[in-house]
C-alpha cells in the first residue's frame, strides 16, 4: 500500500508512519518542509497527487499551543491550517487520473455538545454550536469528494478525542506539573474525558486505509477515535497521579483555565463528551490500550 499523509511529520503522523512502514507499506509525507520521503503542499498543488492507494490528512495548528494566545489570528490559523490543507488534498484526489482507494480525514469530537449525561456514537446527529464545532463542520465538508470520485474512493472521517502518548500531545504539557506534585483536576473534574492512546489512533487510521470499500456503508464513513472506556477528568487525574506516585491535590478552577487559555479553548478541558466508538468496535478493531491504566502505564510507567 502506498500512502500519502498530509501532516505526516506531526505527533500522530509520526506514529502512523512508523506503523504503516512496519507493516510493509510505503509512506509519502506531505509537509511544509521538504525532505527525504516528503513532498511539500506547494508541490502537491503544482504537480498533483503522487500515485497512491491511500491518502490521509492529519495537518493542523496545535489547538493547545502554549505559545499562542486565543485571539482572532490564532482562530484563523486553526481554521485555515485544517480546512485549506484538507481542501487541497481533496482537490488533488479528485484531479488524479488514478484516485486512491481510500481517503481518510482526522477531525475531532468537538462536534458533539459537552454534556455530563449524554452519550454520543457515530450515528448521533449534531449541529454546530460554538467555534470548535463549526470548525469540525467546515473541516469535514472540505474533505468531500465529487460524486464521480466517490464511486471509486472510500471516504472515512475519524473523530479522535484527547490523544495520549509519550512524544507529544496533551501528555507533553501535563507531565512536568504532575512530576512536581502540582497535578490536579480541571474545573469540577466531573466532565467526561474522551481519550485515545496514539498507537490505537494510528491503528484505526491504518485499519481504515487497508480495508476495502463497503458499498452498504454511508459515505463518508465516520469512526469515533476514542478508547471504549468512558472516563472523567477526575478519574484520569487520579489514575495518572497513582501511576506516577504523585499527589493530585491542586485542582485548577475553571476561571483560571479560561484566563490562561481563553474561554473557548478552555472548554476542551473543562467540559467534555461521553463518546462511544460504536462503529470502530463493530468493524472489529482491536485496541492495544482499551483502558486508562494500560495506556498510562505504557506512557509514564517506566
Amino acid at each position: 500500500l502506498d500512502v500519502c499523509a498530509g501532516g505526516g511529520s506531526g505527533f500522530v503522523g509520526r506514529e502512523l508512519t512508523r506503523l504503516l512502514r512496519s507493516k510493509g507499506h510505503e509512506v509519502t509525507v506531505i509537509s511544509r518542509q521538504p525532505g527525504p520521503g516528503k513532498i511539500t503542499w506547494g508541490q502537491l498543488e503544482s504537480s498533483g497527487l503522487p500515485p497512491c492507494e491511500g491518502a490521509v490528512n492529519l495537518a493542523g495548528e496545535n489547538l493547545m499551543n502554549p505559545l499562542r494566545w486565543w485571539n482572532e489570528s490564532y482562530k484563523n490559523d486553526l481554521f485555515s491550517s485544517r480546512i485549506d490543507t484538507t481542501k487541497t488534498l481533496a482537490q488533488a484526489i479528485a484531479a488524479s487520473p488514478t484516485p486512491p482507494c481510500s481517503w481518510v480525514l482526522l477531525s475531532g469530537v468537538a462536534c458533539y455538545k459537552p454534556s455530563l449525561t449524554a452519550q454520543y456514537t457515530e450515528d448521533s446527529e449534531w449541529t454546530p454550536f460554538d467555534v470548535l464545532s463549526k470548525l469540525v463542520k467546515e473541516w469535514e465538508a472540505a474533505a468531500r469528494l465529487p460524486e464521480n470520485v466517490e464511486k471509486t474512493t472510500k471516504q472515512v472521517v475519524i473523530r479522535p478525542g484527547v490523544v495520549l502518548g509519550r512524544d507529544g500531545g496533551a501528555m507533553k504539557q501535563m507531565l512536568l506539573p504532575f512530576w512536581l506534585g502540582l497535578g490536579g483536576t480541571l474545573g469540577s473534574g466531573r466532565q467526561p474525558f474522551p481519550w485515545i492512546h496514539v498507537s490505537d489512533l494510528a491503528g484505526i487510521i491504518a485499519h481504515a486505509l487497508e480495508q476495502p470499500a463497503d458499498a452498504t456503508s454511508p459515505s463518508p464513513q465516520v469512526f469515533n477515535g476514542v478508547a471504549p472506556a468512558l472516563t472523567t477528568n477526575y478519574e484520569f487525574t487520579k489514575e495518572l497521579g497513582r501511576i506516577m506516585t504523585r499527589p493530585t491535590i491542586f485542582p485548577v478552577p475553571e476561571f483560571v483555565m479560561k484566563a490562561l487559555l481563553g474561554s473557548e479553548r478552555a472548554i476542551v478541558l473543562t467540559q467534555g463528551q461521553n463518546v462511544i466508538p460504536k462503529r470502530t468496535l463493530e468493524v472489529g478493531f482491536q485496541y492495544k490500550y482499551p483502558d486508562l491504566t494500560s495506556a498510562l502505564k505504557e506512557i509514564v510507567g517506566s
